[in-house]
């Protein structure tokens, strides 16, 4: 069991890591949209044509896959072993509605996922759906399908409403990896949660904010 919560830790680390260089590359979008056409195209065509970041774009994938994989086995059996004990340690009575709705948020998530990346990684990377359109600089135009994702207003609810469940893990995995990962001092633990609060917030408002801030250019 720890090797799977071990494993769940890192990779969520990673995937942490990956949200905040993701973001940062998103925040090119709330630029003027000329500026934001060329930086976000060239950005968008340097990371397609890097051999190392295409490694870790396979680690990438496979830390969502382990981390999705191992969630689901321990969610099943903690939901197992626990439905035999509520009622002498009070379990629900115990632990926040996050944790004890961990693996409904996970699925959440990972519905966001999917839908995303078969708007954006399917078309851009795979060639599947539109051809996607050169811009003046001969780069694929990813900011033009970026743009016109984010002017359906129904995406755009749906990309913002699914960003709570994504706080609400990412504040709940980081306290939760952090122990498994042996932080255990008192003092410690109240620092790292208040950093996991802070950070889990800053990706839920900054990455739900995005979407409406480009609805509205």
């Amino acid at each position: 069991m720890y090797f799977k919560k071990s494993i769940i830790a890192l990779t969520g680390l990673f995937l942490c890591i990956f949200l905040i260089v993701h973001l940062s590359a998103n925040c090119i979008l709330v630029l003027p949209k000329d500026t934001a056409r060329t930086l976000y195209n060239a950005y968008s065509t340097s990371l397609r044509e890097s051999f190392a970041i295409n490694i870790i774009a396979y680690a990438l994938y496979l830390s969502i896959i382990l981390h999705a994989v191992y969630a689901l086995i321990i969610t099943l059996k903690n939901r197992k072993a626990k439905s035999q004990r509520y009622l002498v340690n009070r379990f629900k009575e115990n632990s926040s509605w996050t944790s004890q709705n961990m693996g409904l948020i996970g699925v959440m998530i990972l519905l966001f996922i999917v839908v995303h990346l078969a708007n954006f990684w399917a078309r851009i990377k795979l060639g599947m759906g539109e051809t996607v359109p050169l811009d003046t600089h001969g780069n694929k135009d990813v900011y033009e399908v970026t743009y016109n994702l984010f002017q359906n207003p129904y995406y755009v609810i749906f990309y913002t409403v699914l960003m709570i469940p994504l706080g609400l893990h990412l504040n709940h995995g980081l306290k939760s990896a952090f122990k498994t990962l042996g932080f255990y001092h008192k003092k410690k633990l109240r620092l790292l949660s208040k950093i996991s609060l802070i950070y889990a917030a800053i990706m839920a408002v900054a990455f739900g904010s995005i979407p409406f801030i480009v609805f509205l250019k």
